[in-house]
C-alpha cells in the first residue's frame, strides 16, 4: 500500500462509518484508489461460466448502486458484486445504522436496503457495458413489496444483459421477514419463480449464472434442504453467508449489542464452518462462494480449502482499505506455491473433501 493510501485509509478511518463510506465511494469515483493487476495463473478461475482473473470477489454492500465496480476491479478484485438493488428507491433504516467494532475489526450494520433503485442501477451499468471485468447484481426486495418473490423477479428482468451475474439475497437480517425466504416452501416458490423467469428471459441462449446468498444461522438440516432445492431448480451456485444476528461473547466493543448484522473477523469460524457443511450436503457438486471474515490470504485460502470456489470480502476494508484484494492476491497465490498447488482448483475442498 502506497504512503497515499496508507493516509487516505487512516484518515477515513477518523469519520463516521456512513460517512467515511461516501467519502470512500466519491475518490473512488474520482480515480483516487489504488492499482494492480494480478499476474498469477495460478489464481485464475472458472466459477459458473464466469472467468475471473483471481478469485477475491467484492461483496455486495459497499457499492449498493454500482458507482464504482471499475475502481474496484482495478484495485484487484477478481470481480465486483454491486447492491443490493431494489426495484424501487428507499431510503433503509434509520440512522445510525452502521457501527465500527474496531477491537474486534468487525461492523454491525443494519442498513436495510437503503439504495437508489433499479433504474438508477441500469443506467450505470448501461455506462460501463463493454468494458472488462466481471460486475454482479445483488437483488432484494423492498421492505414494503406485496410480493418480495415478484421483487427479484423485477430485478432480473430489468438486469439481464446488463450485469454478468445475479444473486437472489434472501439472508440479510435487516429487512424484516426477508429470511423467511430461506425456509422450505418459501424458498421452493422462489426458486420456481426464478427458474421460469431464467427460461423466459434466456430463451435458447445460455443462461447468465444465479446465485443464492444465504445466512449463517444455519442448521444441517436446513443447509441439507436449501442444498437440494438450489440443484433442482439449477441455482448457479450458493454464496456462504450473509452477517450473523448471533453475537459472540468475547466481543469487546461498546457497539456489541447494536441490532443487525455482524461482520467482520468474528464471522469467519462461523461462516467457514457452514460453508464445510454446504460442501458436505453437495458432495462438492455445486459451486460455493466463500464469504465471511475475510481480512488476509490465510483467510481466503481457510475458505477455498473448505470448499469455496472464490471469495468475497467487504468489512474488512473498513480497516485495511481498499489495497486488501492486492495483498490477499499475492498472499494466496503464496501459500498455494508452498503446499504444491500448482493451481487454485486443486486447494477446493481439500479440507472438507473427506466429509464430501
Amino acid at each position: 500500500m502506497s504512503f497515499l493510501h496508507k493516509f487516505g485509509t487512516a484518515l477515513v478511518k477518523t469519520l463516521p462509518p456512513e460517512t467515511a463510506h461516501r467519502a470512500a465511494l466519491r475518490a473512488l469515483s474520482l480515480g483516487i484508489g489504488p492499482k494492480y493487476k494480478c499476474d498469477h495463473t495460478s489464481l485464475k478461475t472458472e466459477i459458473a461460466g464466469l472467468s475471473l482473473p483471481n478469485p477475491i470477489g467484492l461483496a455486495a454492500g459497499f457499492d449498493k448502486d454500482a458507482q464504482v465496480p471499475d475502481a474496484m476491479l482495478a484495485a484487484g478484485f477478481g470481480f465486483v458484486e454491486c447492491g443490493s438493488v431494489t426495484p424501487l428507491p428507499q431510503a433503509g433504516n434509520p440512522k445510525p445504522r452502521l457501527f465500527r467494532l474496531s477491537e474486534d475489526r468487525a461492523v454491525i450494520n443494519r442498513m436495510g436496503f437503503n439504495n437508489q433503485g433499479l433504474d438508477n442501477f441500469a443506467k450505470h451499468l448501461r455506462a460501463r457495458k463493454g468494458k472488462p471485468g466481471i460486475v454482479g447484481a445483488n437483488l432484494g426486495a423492498n421492505k414494503d413489496a406485496k410480493n418480495r418473490a415478484t421483487d427479484y423477479i423485477t430485478g432480473l428482468a430489468a438486469l439481464w444483459g446488463l450485469a454478468d451475474y445475479f444473486t437472489i439475497n434472501v439472508s440479510s437480517p435487516n429487512t424484516p421477514g426477508l429470511r423467511d425466504l430461506q425456509g422450505g416452501d418459501a424458498l421452493e416458490d422462489l426458486l420456481g419463480r426464478i427458474s421460469e423467469a431464467r427460461q423466459n428471459l434466456t430463451g435458447d441462449a445460455p443462461s447468465l449464472p444465479i446465485f443464492l446468498k444465504v445466512a449463517p444461522d444455519l442448521n444441517f438440516a436446513q443447509i441439507e434442504r436449501i442444498t437440494e432445492q438450489a440443484r433442482t431448480y439449477g441455482m448457479s451456485g450458493i454464496i456462504v453467508s450473509n452477517t450473523t444476528i448471533e453475537r459472540p461473547d468475547y466481543l469487546q466493543s461498546a457497539h456489541k449489542n447494536e441490532a443487525g448484522g455482524l461482520s467482520g473477523a468474528p464471522l469467519m469460524s462461523m461462516s467457514t464452518r457452514i460453508l464445510t457443511e454446504f460442501y458436505t450436503a453437495s458432495a462438492g457438486k455445486i459451486p460455493l462462494i466463500g464469504v465471511g471474515g475475510i481480512a488476509s490470504g490465510g483467510d481466503a485460502y481457510t475458505k477455498i480449502r473448505a470448499g469455496a470456489s472464490a471469495v468475497q470480502l467487504y468489512s474488512a476494508l473498513v480497516y485495511a482499505g481498499p489495497s486488501l484484494a492486492a495483498d490477499i492476491c499475492d498472499d494466496l497465490a503464496a501459500r498455494l506455491k508452498a503446499d504444491g498447488f500448482a493451481h487454485m482448483r486443486e486447494a477446493v475442498g481439500t479440507l472438507a473433501g473427506d466429509k464430501a
